[in-house]
């Protein structure tokens, strides 16, 4: 990332969900999407011929729904504290339709201011239930970021993180999850990670998922990290964490949205429901 600009990873992310828009076969209703860019809404680019293409701007929809979905499924239950890590240009907080509902924006310093001068230039109002907590996850405990910004350690919280993995290091992954996971009170996440690539992934799809890697990489944000769900799931019960749901790509899409998706995503998209219910023993004294 260049200092002083936005992710480029986070504006592409924030282009799907706003091209995504004008899908017939629409996930997820974010009429803030394209505001935030400053596009007309009327005017967005029609959807994408090629099928991975348009499997991709699903995938980017399907993943926020299912965060969505969660959420929702959490704040029943009584939570009322959202962590947004690698926030990006996500507009949850500004269309939040729970009112108890507090949210805490975690991100790049560079991404996060750019974001609230898109805010203010979209006309979109900031909620007071919103709180910003500047910080670099490669280099700033995600504790201290939450501690300045408020976080009550003592009523449950819901993470969510995507998106985010594989610009990270496999360390720096699993250090900002042990951060999640020794909230002491009962802790939700939904998180996505890219997975290895399979041994049967074809020759034309082998190239595309290169093709995207150096791109990314173009960008000055490269791919650092990827894991198996073998792995991640053995991380994840070492941190006392309970895995719901581990799902790839076309499986999440295909809960969305009806039609043809690919037998083998080239990038091995997984998202993933985890959470702890219980009181960690030292919030109970």
């Amino acid at each position: 990332m260049e200092t002083g600009q936005p992710s480029r990873t986070a504006m592409r992310a924030a282009h799907g969900r706003a091209c995504h828009q004008t899908d017939p076969r629409r996930i997820l209703t974010d009429p803030l999407a394209p505001r935030i860019l400053g596009l007309d809404p009327a005017g967005l680019p029609p959807l994408p011929d090629d099928p991975l293409d348009l499997y991709g701007l699903r995938f980017l929809a399907a993943r926020s729904r299912f965060a969505e979905d969660a959420l929702a499924a959490a704040v029943a239950t009584g939570t009322r504290q959202l962590v947004i890590l690698g926030a990006g240009l996500d507009t949850f907080a500004y269309r939040n339709p729970h009112a108890e509902l507090r949210v805490i924006e975690v991100d790049h310093p560079s991404t996060q201011a750019w974001k609230r001068r898109q805010l203010t230039a979209a006309g979109i109002e900031i909620p007071e239930s919103v709180t910003y907590a500047p910080a670099d996850l490669e280099r700033d405990p995600l504790s201290t970021a939450l501690a300045k910004a408020g976080l009550d350690r003592t009523r449950p919280a819901f993470f969510l993180w995507l998106g985010v993995t594989a610009y990270l290091t496999r360390d720096a992954v699993l250090t900002t999850l042990r951060s999640m996971a020794d909230h002491p009170a009962p802790v939700r996440m939904v998180f996505d990670y890219y997975g290895e690539a399979p041994p049967t992934l074809s020759p034309e799809l082998r190239a595309v998922r290169e093709a995207a890697a150096e791109m990314v990489a173009e960008l000055g944000e490269p791919w650092l990290s990827c894991f198996t769900p073998e792995d991640i799931a053995a991380e994840l019960h070492a941190m006392k964490l309970t895995t719901t749901e581990d799902l790839t790509g076309p499986v999440l899409v295909t809960r969305y949205a009806e039609g043809p998706v690919p037998a083998a995503d080239p990038v091995n998209s997984h998202v993933i429901h985890a959470g702890r219910m219980t009181w960690k023993p030292e919030a109970t004294g």
